[in-house]
């Protein structure tokens, strides 16, 4: 299972450094390549408006 950014992303940016897998692009939505996210959370952590949540 990989987390998703759903659409209550504000593309702050928070998530994208904390990704240990630099599988998060940038966007007007920020978006997690499914094959590369390790489920980690890391993401899920720091995002201020919870746009990144598990699958």
């Amino acid at each position: 299972m990989a987390h998703v950014i759903t659409d209550s992303c504000i593309a702050c940016g928070a998530c994208k450094p904390e990704c240990p897998v630099d599988c998060i692009s940038e966007g007007p939505i920020y978006s997690i390549n499914q094959d590369e996210c390790i489920d980690c959370g890391s993401c899920a952590g720091v995002c201020p408006t919870g746009a990144a949540q598990p699958e």
